[in-house]
Formats: C-alpha cells, structure tokens, sequence
C-alpha cells in the first residue's frame, strides 16, 4: 500500500495555497518523494520531527523557509495539519501550538 497525503481541512489547504509558488512546488517535491519512495525512506532536509506526534516538511523559497506540519496515520496517509513561514531559526511556540491544537483532533 501507498503513501498518501491529505490535509485537515479546506483552511489548511488554503494556507499552503496562499504560501508563495516555490513553497507550493518545494511542498509537492516532498509529496512526490513519500508517495513513491515511502516515508521510511525520506529523511532530513525534507522532514524533521517536531514534537509529540507531530513532523514538519521542511519547504524551501528563494530566501525564506516554511514548514508544513502533519501527523501520520495508521493507513499510511498523512495529514497536514498547519501550514506557515518560519521566520525565526525555532519553530514560533504559537504555530506549535495551533498545530498540536488540530493534531488533536485527528487522534
């Protein structure tokens, strides 16, 4: 069985849609990876752990970066649950929190 992603709703899909072109195509990139690869198969620079259950896919643009944050699911899918632009080295306490906050919901 495949790997696939999803998003947790019409709102977080539309924070990866507002998000600048080349975050969308560094998002997609990653997709394609787990969705071919695995996930057991792609590691860092393209996913990181972040906290409890939830990881990030590390999304680069021309001079800023951004993070899509998700949880995996039993059935092989992945949810993303928070979409934003990092602009500070550590991950901001209030998109964690927002993330973990609608992880919940999903476990």
């Amino acid at each position: 069985m495949d790997w696939t992603v999803a998003f947790l709703n019409e709102a977080v899909e539309q924070e990866l849609d507002d998000l600048p072109k080349e975050f969308r195509a560094s998002f997609e990139r990653i997709v394609h990876l787990i969705e071919i690869d695995g996930l057991h198969k792609v590691h860092e620079p393209y996913i990181k752990h972040l906290q409890g259950p939830l990881w990030e896919m590390r999304l680069k643009g021309k001079d800023r970066i951004a993070r899509a944050a998700y949880v995996t699911m039993r059935d092989r899918r992945i949810v993303v649950v928070h979409v934003f632009i990092k602009k500070t080295q550590k991950t901001p306490r209030r998109e964690l929190e927002i993330a973990l906050r609608r992880a919940e919901e999903l476990l």
